[in-house]
């Protein structure tokens, strides 16, 4: 079956530990899925004899990572005439045919019972006059089934409440402004090691400055994503895939890293805007906003009709190429999204977060419409996992957006990522406390025979434009190729100037490399993987998974086949 292979870093090149502290878990993030699995663990954790202390990590501030950026919401078979089981199916459809029904079963009967538990942890979501929970629809979705709050401030709403649930519970420890550099097994994972801590570096922590050690029984790792691979992304600055290198480097394989989504409508902000960029919600499209390719009182045509049955409101990776295709027929840098029928107090009402971006930056969707293209927005894949979160490392525990549980495939459906993260750090609670193993010594960065190195901070402008115009929306074999030589050349540079943004760079270079290599090797188009030539779907070759691990500093990317679960669709 395909493969390849490359050299990467073992470890990333670092000053040895001059402080050390511990903790039974360290959970590795501070969004919804971090944050939950810290709540639960202290009360699972509390039951056990001894009991046990959690450790929370996060890069910047606790609410600095993608959950409090969500707008749409919250999928859960939550109203009237809704099933789990109609949610599982436009999960396996838009999923094209390469989740694990198992994990989707998971998800979707696990939901509901977790989306109240968020509730009862006093999250606030919108209700209708009468005090019912107000749902609306999103693509992919054949109910309207997404819980919001705030209209479009989901994430920031549910981001408080866990904030404020942590706030209360003092045996919850957190280090802010902490960078997880490398995980240490107690002995090398082919002689059966597992996780005794990691290395953690700490800006402006009094004490605990620089590099240190924490010693621990097991890990938890809900870092999020990688958007910062690519020029343009929905992810904040934090998201450069440093849980999903590190998990790699320790030993842990990476499943899915080709699928990444790119959301179709992110406001386009010019040519040379990069970074973070707004986000125009699905949940806009949802409430009646029509993708368009000019004005329609000037000619404009509404092109998303007949290409879907949802129209509109078809799974993101159908919008998104359709988009593209738009945009490349019309040689226009963007499309349109035309939501003025909404009127003024709607969007006060609905979407007041979105309303006011726009306004920041001249539009005013009211009278205008919103100019918007495709730009990276998830990691449907990260580091593979079991339904109880458990990696290839003992000790290792992985959720959210870092992991691959197997319930996106190919295409997350949207609204569906706060759940997972949700539903499956309450697994890993459930079974972490009977599984810990008894205090080990870790060996140390001196004793660790994994080669250790670094890139130049100052690479990653390029590796981001590689990455943007070679391995985006749009991928093809020669620029693929051309992407992965790139690669390669910028692993090379390496550098002796040990600090926070050369630890980043490496991090994002490992997972580009890895994601880069997967695409190449995955010869059709599926899901949010679009390969010009390769456009068809290929089920009698490419049902499976590419699975990127790491051994002796090399690298390897294969291919593991399994049935297609979404019956042919």
């Amino acid at each position: 079956m395909p493969h390849v292979a490359r050299r990467l870093p073992g470890r990333l090149r670092a000053p040895e530990p001059g402080w050390t502290t511990e903790a039974d878990v360290v959970v590795i993030g501070s969004g919804i899925a971090g944050l939950t699995a810290a709540l639960r663990l202290k009360e699972s954790l509390a039951a056990q004899p001894g009991g046990g202390r959690v450790l929370v990590v996060t890069k910047d501030r606790i609410a600095a990572g993608s959950t409090r950026w969500a707008q749409g919401g919250i999928a859960a078979a939550l109203g009237p005439g809704d099933s789990p089981r109609e949610h599982a199916e436009d999960t396996l459809v838009a999923g094209a045919g390469v989740c694990d029904a198992a994990a989707v079963d998971v998800l979707v009967d696990e939901g509901p019972d977790a989306v109240r538990e968020l509730i009862d942890l006093g999250t606030q979501f919108d209700h209708d006059p009468d005090g019912v929970l107000s749902l609306t629809r999103e693509g992919g979705h054949h109910r309207d089934r997404i819980a919001h709050a705030g209209g479009d401030a989901t994430g920031a709403e549910i981001q408080r409440a866990l904030i404020a649930a942590v706030g209360r519970a003092p045996e919850i420890e957190i280090i802010k402004r902490g960078l997880a550099v490398d995980l240490l097994l107690d002995a090398p994972l082919e002689e059966g090691g597992a996780v005794a801590g990691l290395t953690l570096h700490v800006m402006g922590e009094g004490q605990r400055d620089g590099v240190g050690l924490v010693r621990c029984r097991a890990v938890v790792l809900a870092s999020g994503g990688l958007g910062q691979v690519f020029a343009q992304t929905t992810n904040p600055a934090v998201s450069t895939g440093d849980g999903m290198a590190l998990a790699l480097r320790a030993g842990a394989t990476l499943r899915d890293l080709e699928f990444v989504q790119f959301h179709p409508t992110v406001m386009y902000l010019g040519p040379d805007s990069v970074g973070q960029q707004p986000l125009i919600s699905e949940a806009v499209r949802g409430e009646g906003a029509v993708l368009v390719d000019g004005k329609p009182e000037e000619g404009g045509t509404a092109f998303m009709q007949g290409v879907h049955e949802l129209a509109d409101l078809a799974p993101r990776d159908v919008v998104a190429k359709a988009i593209m295709k738009r945009m490349l027929e019309t040689g226009q840098p963007h499309m349109w999204l035309d939501a003025r029928h909404l009127g003024a107090p709607f969007w006060e009402r609905r979407f007041p977060t979105i309303l006011a971006t726009c306004r920041e930056h001249g539009v005013d969707p009211v009278a205008d419409l919103i100019p918007v293209a495709p730009a990276c927005h998830y990691a449907s894949g990260g580091v593979r996992t079991d339904l109880w979160g458990r990696t290839d490392v003992p000790g290792l525990y992985a959720t959210g957006e870092a992991a691959c549980s197997g319930v996106h495939g190919a295409n997350r459906l949207a609204s569906n990522s706060l759940l997972e993260g949700l539903v499956f750090s309450r697994r890993i609670a459930q079974v972490l406390p009977g599984e810990l193993r008894p205090w080990s010594d870790p060996v140390l960065p001196a004793d660790d025979d994994r080669e250790p190195g670094l890139v130049r901070a100052d690479l990653r402008t390029e590796l981001q434009e590689v990455m943007t115009s070679r391995v985006g929306v749009l991928r093809n074999a020669t620029g693929l190729q051309e992407a992965a030589d790139l690669l390669a050349k910028l692993a090379d540079r390496e550098t002796e100037d040990v600090d926070l943004e050369a630890w980043q760079t490496t991090n994002l270079l490992t997972v580009a490399s890895a994601l880069t290599d997967a695409a190449r090797l995955r010869e059709e188009t599926r899901g949010s993987h679009w390969r010009e030539d390769f456009p068809e779907r290929d089920d009698a070759t490419w049902a499976g998974h590419f699975d990127v691990r790491a051994a002796g500093g090399v690298v390897s990317c294969e291919f593991s086949p399994s049935p297609a679960t979404d019956g042919g669709r």
